[in-house]
Parts: structure tokens; sequence; C-alpha cells
């Protein structure tokens, strides 16, 4: 890094912006994000309503376009198009670093092949933040999104990761998942982090077999983000 400057970093013709957004807690924006939302000409979001409610608390008048998994492909043309009569379109997902597991790696491939210029925001990102709380190795970690509906290739990449683990589960499959993981190795270190930076924020951390005992009975609510440790026999005290 050459050095730091206040300026809306960028902004000009023909660019888009990746703007991080809260992932619970709408004050985790950053105040660059918040001068890149106001001053782009257009902002595509995956639902307009999430976004207003954040740009209604920074009282901030801006167009919505909706860009979600359903619309990515003819979305990016029109926005393309857009970009090259010198507009700047901001991009941002429901929550956290938009193409983690949300829309945008399209719109921001066709921007690189176009020529246009891609500026990334740093901000929020349930991943880190999991990461980081679990007290689980950090040093060589993996993101795999929501881990395979498929039994198979879920006890397989549980199985054969050497690393730290990182994953999206439905809380509805949480108790199944770490059923398989005490299964393969019940020692295995494990955290669970439920409803991260929300009022009700939950990280609960011990081993595959521990875990899989309490929520045997006691389903697991809200959005959950499963951060699993390298195995027993490879374990960094």
């Amino acid at each position: 890094m050459t050095g730091t400057h206040d300026a809306v970093a960028g902004l000009g013709p023909a660019r888009l912006i990746v703007c991080p957004t809260p992932i619970g807690n709408l004050r985790d924006v950053t105040l660059r994000v918040l001068d890149c939302l106001r001053e782009a000409d257009v902002i595509a979001c995956e639902d307009t309503r999430r976004t207003r409610t954040l740009l209604d608390r920074y009282e901030i008048e801006k167009r919505l376009v909706s860009f979600h998994e359903h619309n990515e492909r003819r979305r990016a043309g029109e926005l393309l198009e857009r970009m090259r009569t010198g507009e700047t379109v901001a991009l941002v997902s429901d929550a956290g670093m938009p193409l983690v597991s949300d829309p945008g790696f399209v719109l921001v491939r066709d921007c690189i092949d176009a020529g246009i210029a891609v500026e990334v925001l740093p901000g929020p990102s349930a991943v880190q933040v999991a990461l980081v709380v679990s007290g689980l190795p950090a040093a060589r970690w993996c993101f795999v999104g929501f881990l395979p509906r498929k039994r198979a290739q879920r006890e397989r990449l549980l199985a054969e990761t050497s690393e730290t683990l990182i994953a999206f589960e439905s809380p509805h499959r949480l108790a199944a998942t770490l059923e398989m993981l005490a299964t393969l190795d019940p020692q295995r270190r494990v955290a669970i982090c439920r409803e991260l930076t929300k009022l009700h924020e939950e990280v609960l951390r011990g081993t595959a077999a521990d875990l899989a005992e309490r929520y045997r009975e006691q389903p697991a609510q809200g959005e959950v983000v499963l951060v699993i440790g390298p195995g027993s026999e490879r374990r960094v005290a």
C-alpha cells in the first residue's frame, strides 16, 4: 500500500464498483461504500427491498435495478451498455461481498473482457468474521460456499479437506452434517456461527461429537456459517 486518501476512489465514467454491504448490523457499512452508493448512477442489487432498507437508513436516493441469479446474464448485458455510455454502476448483494456465494461473477468478467474498470471495496464478510471468531487455525483455509446436497459428495469433501474449512449450511441440514462429521472424526474441532452481527448472534465451539449431540434434539435457527478445523491428527495447538 502506498498511502490512503479520503476521495471517493476511482469514480468516473465506464466503471463498476463492487460494494460489500452489512451482513446483519446496518452500522457496519463503510463510509467509502456509502460515498460510492451516493455517487453511482445506478445500483444493481439482489433484492431491491433489502437494499432500499440500507439506503433509507443513510438517506440515499438512487435508482435500483434487480440483479439476481435468475436474470444475471440478461441484466449484465444491460448494465454493460450503461457503463459504455459513461455511467458508473454499483453492485451490491443482500449481505456481504458480491460474488461470494452471490451473483456478480458474470458482470465482473464481462467488464474485464470489455476493458471497463472494476473496483472492489473492502467491507463486511461473514466468511472472515466466522473464521476469526471460530478460534480455529486461520493460516490456511478454504471456503466452499454451501456444502454439497448429495451425501457422498459432502462426506468426501469433509473427509479430504486438510485445512480449516468454512461453509454456509442450512439450519435444517446442520444436524445431519454434524452427525457425519462425528462419524468421520469425532474429535474434529468445529465452530457453529449463527446470526453473525445480529441481535441473537451465537457461536458454539466444540468437537464434532459434542456439537452433534447438542443439535440432535435441538434444530438450529437462522443463518449458519460452519467452520471446521483440520482433522484431529493435524490439529494445531
